[in-house]
């Protein structure tokens, strides 16, 4: 299913599925020279591009090395093959497009005035994502994006974020106080227009749980909050080419029972890709932290995702700021993939791999 010619040049096909669980890279958006050798340096071999906060003005990547990205609802075809070819020039694929800009589906999310409109672009940009050979789309059903409120620091004085419900603002972020009926009827639309699109272009749409997972935010339910309404989620409009961008962090403050959710959609084939970190804490209030420290046992949990057959990208998700690191993290990132790879190569000769 993933098995992608790379474009309409002559350009290497990659069967994405034939490939072993690997430590990769992501979380960020400017494919630069400097990031691409990095990766390389610390051995990987595959990264996935987060496009969260893009706009054309955003300001960390110089002119004549931003991918062009552009347009208010959909991107191009030309521009994703940019894209790609400029992380393989470096020697690494490109397994996903993680995120697309909020203004492109809010309205689809909220089922305001527009969305059709707004659909047909959204179709039209997964189906440049496929035919550019870029397997996976993740997502998030998060109008208010991602909320963190507090600072703190973890081992060492390193630097992180949480969140504390107690100190959210008592008001509306989106004018009124949506119900739960009203986001699970425009996610159904939402799948049922999407969903034929992406398996006709070949691509894996990858839900993204909300983060907090708490009942609401600003008058918005936050749907993907629980282990039930994911197995709604992915029995709604079914599909092969629908699954899961697991995310350990936002799993870990759910205060779920890891193992069984991992055992569940694993035996489905609905892990299709994972963000590693861990959280001290659980909602109603947590703080991120190092991939060692946290709720769960980091080893545990890679073992019992090698244990049910997952053989995706794993790529460090949050990290904390370190002494000396940049705004990307970079050497907190590094620290996670040599703390993940050592794991992975653990696991693998006690298994006589």
């Amino acid at each position: 299913m993933s098995e992608t010619t790379a474009s309409d040049s002559d350009a290497e096909t990659v069967d994405f599925d034939a490939l072993p669980m690997r430590i990769g890279l992501g979380q960020f958006m400017d494919p630069t020279p400097e990031k691409l050798r990095f990766c390389k340096q610390l051995g990987v071999d595959d990264i996935l591009l987060n496009m969260y906060r893009y706009s054309p003005d955003y300001p960390h990547m110089p002119d004549n090395e931003r991918i062009p990205l552009e347009g208010d609802e959909e991107w191009s075809y030309e521009n994703l093959v940019e894209l790609r070819e400029r992380v393989e020039s470096a020697g690494l694929r490109l397994n996903a497009i993680e995120n697309i800009p909020i203004a492109f589906y809010d309205k689809i999310m909220l089922g305001r005035e527009g969305r059709e409109r707004q659909m047909e672009h959204v179709k039209t940009t997964i189906r440049n994502i496929g035919r550019a050979g870029i397997p996976m789309f993740g997502y998030h059903w998060m109008p208010g994006g991602v909320w963190r409120n507090t600072d703190v620091t973890v081992r060492g004085g390193a630097g992180a974020s949480g969140f504390d419900l107690d100190a959210v603002p008592d008001d509306f972020t989106h004018g009124r106080e949506y119900t739960e009926e009203e986001l699970w009827d425009n996610y159904e639309y939402f799948l049922s227009e999407l969903l034929p699109v992406a398996e006709e272009a070949g691509v894996q749409m990858c839900l993204h749980p909300n983060d907090p997972p708490v009942r609401s935010l600003g008058g918005v339910p936050q749907l993907f909050r629980n282990f039930e309404n994911f197995k709604r989620a992915m029995e709604l409009v079914p599909s092969e080419n629908h699954g899961l961008e697991f995310c350990l962090g936002c799993w870990s403050e759910m205060g779920e029972d890891l193992p069984e959710v991992i055992r569940y959609f694993g035996e489905r084939d609905k892990l299709f890709y994972v963000h590693f970190r861990d959280v001290d804490g659980t909602v109603p209030r947590f703080n991120e932290t190092f991939v060692d420290q946290g709720n769960y046992d980091a080893y545990e949990i890679l073992s019992l995702l090698d244990e049910v057959g997952f053989s995706g990208l794993v790529i460090p998700d949050h990290v904390p700021h370190v002494e000396g690191d940049t705004d990307w993290e970079h050497r907190g990132r590094a620290h996670a993939v040599g703390y993940l790879n050592g794991m992975l190569n653990a696991i693998r000769h006690e298994r006589g791999r």
